[in-house]
């Protein structure tokens, strides 16, 4: 269906139902176009207390562009990881395995079932929420390639233009470059695509993103295939697209989950010396994440090396994990020195040892 452009609604209605009715004009005509059995349908609409004629706004207010030109830029990607990667609860597994059901039995559930009566736009629509480095990245990349398809990934650096009125076009063209490669679409910091519409717009670059984040919505009500969007800030969010996605939550991994990951980071070829052990590894920092972990071991690996040595030390693991710590501190105002975070870690594992021996 080409690009339906729907001008003149009153700048006193609120953004969230300008847009909710754009939406339901956009489905009639994709409905209308179905049932004709065509891909475009052209037509002009108009409603007010004037004629149609009257009330035609001028050709130079409705900016045209080559929607195929400008999604070309986007390109999908072969997925880097998959579910057998992801290390999270039960649950969340579910909820995935659930949203890939919902794509590979479409056919069946919606047509031969008859479910397409009630709901006739199916779409698997996920929000990723949780803290940093907990697996949202992972897991989109994981979705797309249960389903064999392709990932492509947008952020808000990539839609966000300093020209007035791209941003719209620009998320126009994210969805149709996914729909054209049957990719999975998964937009990263949705929370400043989604974030709550602002209100009392005084100027052209508050008025473009409202623009922005109304095109989103009018773009995911109608696509039919399979997005994600992932944020560490879901409370952000603008409550019309509260309702249009499954929440996904992922938590911070306990320590059980922390043991998992770090033995998927251990490659089998790294020199390890016998004292380490992925559970003992878990101990040395209970708000470790995923990305932590893949990081601590990365420089710890770095770091024997660099001396020469051949073998890496559960000693070597602890100080890369307390510098980790300690960088983190140092950004929230802890000026702790690594030095410092090493020393508790050590006391701290001193006295879980004493404890078990006990």
């Amino acid at each position: 269906m080409e690009q339906l452009y729907i001008t003149g609604i009153p700048e006193n209605i609120a953004p969230v139902e300008a847009a909710l009715f754009r939406t339901r004009i956009s489905h009639a005509l994709s409905e209308l176009c179905e049932r004709e059995k065509t891909d475009s349908i052209h037509l002009r609409i108009g409603a007010g207390t004037q004629p149609v004629e009257a009330a035609r706004t001028s050709h130079s207010e409705t900016v045209e562009f080559d929607l195929d030109s400008r999604s070309a830029q986007y390109e999908a990607q072969q997925p880097l990881w998959t579910l057998d990667s992801l290390v999270a609860p039960e649950s969340l597994l579910e909820e995935l395995r659930t949203t890939i059901s919902l794509v590979r039995l479409e056919p069946l559930v919606f047509d031969e079932w008859g479910l397409r009566e009630i709901e006739p736009f199916p779409r698997s629509a996920l929000n990723f929420h949780g803290g940093p480095g907990t697996g949202k990245t992972l897991a989109a990349h994981a979705v797309a390639a249960e389903l064999g398809k392709k990932i492509m990934v947008a952020s808000y650096a990539q839609i966000e233009s300093k020209y007035h009125g791209d941003g719209p076009k620009n998320v126009e063209a994210i969805f149709h470059a996914a729909r054209q490669q049957d990719a999975v679409l998964f937009m990263d910091e949705a929370d400043s695509l989604l974030s709550k519409r602002l209100t009392n717009v005084t100027q052209g670059s508050e008025q473009a993103i409202n623009s922005m984040r109304s095109q989103i919505l009018i773009c995911l009500e109608r696509h039919k295939g399979v997005v994600i969007f992932a944020t560490n800030l879901v409370e952000n969010y603008d409550r019309a697209f509260e309702t249009r996605v499954r929440h996904i939550h992922f938590p911070q991994p306990d320590h059980a989950a922390r043991t998992a990951i770090w033995q998927k980071h251990l490659p089998k070829r790294l020199p390890l010396h016998e004292d380490v052990t992925p559970h003992r590894l878990a101990e040395l920092a209970d708000e470790f994440c995923g990305r932590d972990i893949k990081n601590a071991v990365v420089n710890a690996s770095l770091s024997v090396a660099r001396r020469g040595e051949t073998v890496i030390r559960h000693s070597d693991f602890a100080e890369s994990v307390a510098r980790i710590v300690a960088a983190r501190n140092k950004v929230r105002g802890d000026e702790g020195t690594s030095e410092t975070v090493v020393d508790k870690i050590t006391e701290s594992l001193a006295h879980r040892e004493e404890s078990n021996h006990a």
